[in-house]
């Protein structure tokens, strides 16, 4: 019997045909890349987000680098020429696309139709608005995953960091409403528990998954950033995977445990203090200022 971190989706964004055959041989479940840059450094403009200058041109590349893995594409918002890019990235061997940053279900019926069945269709809920429709846009038949990202909809909230969002009751409301919508729910990203570079530990953050019953996320940019060579990727992603399972198994006690450090060291961030905290592991997490 597989445990929680054995089947979770590792989902990583890269145009690099080199990193994407060791992410494939490493574990990682769907490799590819992201188009996303209609309105996107407007919306996070002095923040740290990712902002990719990935090409439709590079798919083929990664497919041939891919012997297991999903090829994946992030395309664009609806817009005028979502069609065509949809149509461009299918020919391309696409398995699975993700519609980023839509407020609607009108959106995502766009966005499924043309699809049509021929890839997995996964969306990414990011704004206030698409939180406020969830049940509306679970009704749109087609969906396969519902994936929030954290870091818009942490802007569009107005809140100071994304763990604020990770261990609110909001998220805790999403999850319920896509697991009544018998749908896979993807959140946010992971990084390896022993990283001691990021300002909360990975740890805390791996813990929030089986809380809310999410089954995939983002393969982080700091696991990239922060590993000691690229042949450690496999290593990491045992780690994680790892870790996910043991988090599978603790008590709902234990879990909740862990989500009130995080939103402690979330608020603390917001406040920039520099506290230390334990992670239940035992962990220690490195302050910043």
């Amino acid at each position: 019997m597989n445990g929680f971190g054995d089947d979770f989706r590792l989902t990583l964004l890269t145009d690099d045909p080199a990193v994407a055959a060791i992410a494939d041989s490493g574990g990682v479940d769907r490799i590819g890349i992201d188009l996303e840059d209609v309105g996107k450094a407007q919306r996070q403009s002095g923040f740290d987000a990712r902002l990719s200058n990935h090409r439709v041109e590079d798919l083929p590349a990664i497919a041939r680098s891919l012997a297991r893995a999903k090829l994946f594409v992030r395309v664009n918002p609806i817009n005028a020429d979502t069609a065509d890019e949809v149509e461009a990235v299918l020919r391309a061997g696409a398995q699975v696309v993700m519609l980023p940053y839509f407020r609607t279900a009108r959106e995502v019926e766009t966005f499924v139709r043309l699809i049509n069945g021929r890839a997995s269709a996964m969306i990414l809920i990011e704004t206030a608005s698409s939180v406020v429709r969830i049940r509306e846009i679970l009704a749109v038949p087609g969906v396969s995953e519902v994936m929030v990202g954290l870091n818009d909809l942490r802007l569009e909230l107005g809140v100071q960091n994304h763990f604020e969002v990770l261990a609110s009751p909001l998220l805790d409301g999403i999850a319920s409403e896509v697991k009544k919508g018998n749908v896979a729910f993807s959140v946010g990203g992971v990084a390896r528990p022993d990283d001691r570079e990021l300002p909360v530990s990975p740890d805390l953050v791996l813990a929030q998954f089986p809380r809310l019953g999410a089954t995939g996320a983002w393969i982080s940019r700091s696991f990239l950033q922060n590993l000691p060579a690229p042949c450690d990727l496999a290593q990491g992603v045992k780690a994680i995977r790892q870790r996910l399972t043991e988090w599978g198994a603790a008590s709902p006690a234990t879990l909740e445990h862990a989500r009130k450090q995080l939103a402690e060291r979330a608020r603390e961030l917001a406040r920039g203090t520099t506290t230390l905290i334990e992670t239940t592991s035992g962990q220690r997490s490195p302050g910043v200022g």
